[in-house]
């Protein structure tokens, strides 16, 4: 082999060498940019899932609310019943 075919294999396996490096990077920079859009991705939900259980408490809060009045009205109408029915009606 002649120093000039040594040359241009030489030359050959430094643009090899190159592509590789190039391909690894492309394919690292992808790797980075899936990574973080998973991890934006995670905080993302977590937030939403944050924001539903407020809204969720918030929500049983107020049925526990509503299942109070609903009791204090039905004893109410059965005070109001009671009440009739001693006075010799039917209610």
């Amino acid at each position: 082999m002649d120093a000039t075919a040594a040359t241009a294999l030489g030359a050959l396996l430094v643009g090899l060498g190159g592509l590789a490096t190039a391909v690894v990077t492309f394919l690292g920079k992808r790797s980075e940019n899936a990574i973080t859009g998973y991890t934006s991705l995670t905080d993302q939900l977590q937030e939403e899932l944050a924001t539903k259980k407020v809204e969720l408490a918030e929500k049983s809060a107020a049925l526990a609310v509503e299942a109070a009045e609903r009791a204090r009205a039905e004893a109410e109408n059965a005070r109001l019943r009671g009440i009739i029915t001693q006075l010799g009606g039917s209610p």
